[in-house]
């Protein structure tokens, strides 16, 4: 696959570069240095890209229906960060609104055993998504989880005195900000400067005993607390066949997780599923020594599979059996048991496009096919008759979004394994918006809108024909 991708020339009405095209720019050239970074981020990249093509190749109703997904899949990544501040987070907010990316969902990660909690950046509009769907899984470090009060004070100290975005990369968000954008030239070097916040950094801000302390404490906190920046952790790209993907990895040596997180197997996929290698042990120098003489455990390669967007039901549905599995309580259980005990409960959950879409489970976006209406007048309230006669078409609406539990699972992927049962939503999305200076949106409203602003369309285009 080609890491190459050169958008058309977009720009607004008055000459400023559209949130897009720097979002296509940003994403194409996060992808080239991160695979300079990791070269088994380019393996898995080209893994992918032979995976969907004899997908593709085998299945030609893979996609069903959804006409946007194969001009997505060779430039489709999202990332994942971690931050130490509360100003880190409210700036980079700032910064992705340059990128047209917006705050989606919130994550609170601690009652898994992971001291964050987290949103993803993304675009929300459909032809926004269309045109590159990059984003950003965006953690904040919660100081307050680290129970030594000495090691939480010297970890904030040392927190407050970095500084992770270049001056010029906040000179053009505040210029994006005043004038509402940004000419091409100030794009490109927008990117060039934002990039410098993601890069890896060898050479450790503290001594070695530091080091060890807050790594005792949690290995992510070493992670967000000894280093330059938040240097981005994985790049994933997206796979048609998890399954599959899984299996090559092996095949080709590298080292993946038991068990793919998210729900099981399917003939229609949902929501979200997610594999790693695991996380890469990198030499770093530590602060007052000259050659490296440590070793840094973090950043790791992850494939997803997305699927349907389940509605509020399906959504409930989901998290039932998702609970009944996991409530199968086993004596030292391990994650391929797991896995088969997801499989049992996930048999109660519908797995074909149409039972999903007439029980409400899942959504979809409706639009009418082409020469409709050339035989006949229909009923334009009655969209099941429509669809029933070919008249409207019922694409499902691709989840873009992430799940709790797989997130904390993939954080964990090297700690044991054993899985985590535990995981509940706590009353830190208030403060979280606070430090965030927005409030986070929720995905599912997302959803229901662009599937009901896809229906008024339908009845609008109908009307007009009708008329005519």
């Amino acid at each position: 696959m080609s890491e190459e991708f050169r958008p058309a020339d977009v720009a607004t009405d008055i000459g400023f570069t559209h949130p897009d095209v720097i979002r296509a720019r940003f994403a194409h050239a996060i992808s080239n240095m991160y695979r300079r970074e990791v070269p088994q981020y380019g393996t898995l990249v080209d893994l992918v890209a032979e995976v969907n093509a004899k997908a593709l190749g085998a299945d030609h109703d893979i996609l069903r229906g959804n006409s946007t997904v194969a001009a997505r899949l060779e430039v489709e990544r999202h990332g994942a960060i971690r931050l130490g501040t509360p100003e880190e987070l409210h700036t980079v907010r700032r910064i992705f609104a340059v990128m047209g990316m917006h705050p989606v969902g919130y994550y609170d990660l601690s009652t898994a055993g992971v001291p964050v909690h987290s949103t993803a950046f993304r675009p929300v509009e459909a032809a926004s998504l269309a045109f590159n769907p990059f984003r950003i899984f965006t953690s904040l470090l919660r100081l307050e989880l680290i129970k030594d009060a000495e090691l939480r004070e010297t970890a904030a100290q040392i927190l407050r005195a970095r500084s992770i975005f270049t001056l010029r990369a906040l000179a053009l968000t505040a210029q994006h900000e005043a004038e509402g954008g940004l000419g091409d030239s100030e794009a490109n070097e927008f990117v060039r400067e934002v990039l410098q916040t993601f890069r890896w950094h060898e050479v450790a801000t503290v001594d070695a005993p530091t080091y060890r302390k807050l790594l005792e404490a949690h290995r992510l906190i070493a992670d967000v607390v000894c280093f330059k920046g938040p240097h981005i952790n994985h790049l994933t790209p997206r796979t048609l066949d998890i399954d599959a993907a899984q299996i090559e990895m092996s095949r080709r040596g590298i080292v993946a997780k038991d068990v793919i997180e998210g729900p099981p197997a399917r003939a229609v996929p949902i929501l979200l599923r997610q594999t790693s290698f695991k996380a890469l042990e990198e030499m770093i120098r530590f602060c007052g020594t000259r050659e490296a003489d440590g070793a840094h455990t973090a950043r790791f390669g992850e494939i997803e599979q997305r699927g349907l967007a389940l509605t509020r039901k399906g959504r409930a549905l989901y998290d039932r059996l998702l609970g009944e599995a996991r409530a199968m309580d086993v004596a030292d259980s391990t994650a391929s048991e797991y896995a088969a005990r997801l499989v049992k409960a996930f048999t109660a959950f519908p797995d074909d496009l149409v039972t999903l879409r007439r029980e409400g489970l899942g959504f979809f976006r409706y639009v009418l096919r082409a020469g409709a209406l050339a035989d006949g007048r229909f009923d334009v309230g009655d969209l099941e008759a429509l669809i029933v006669e070919g008249v409207v078409e019922a694409q499902p609406i691709t989840y873009e979004d992430f799940l709790p539990v797989s997130a904390a699972g993939i954080f964990q992927s090297n700690l044991s394994d054993t899985e985590q049962r535990a995981y509940s939503a706590t009353a830190a999305q208030h403060q979280f918006e606070e430090t965030l200076g927005a409030t986070v949106l929720d995905e599912i409203s997302l959803y229901e809108t662009e599937q009901a602003a896809s229906i008024d369309e339908v009845c609008r285009q109908l009307q007009q024909r009708v008329r005519a």
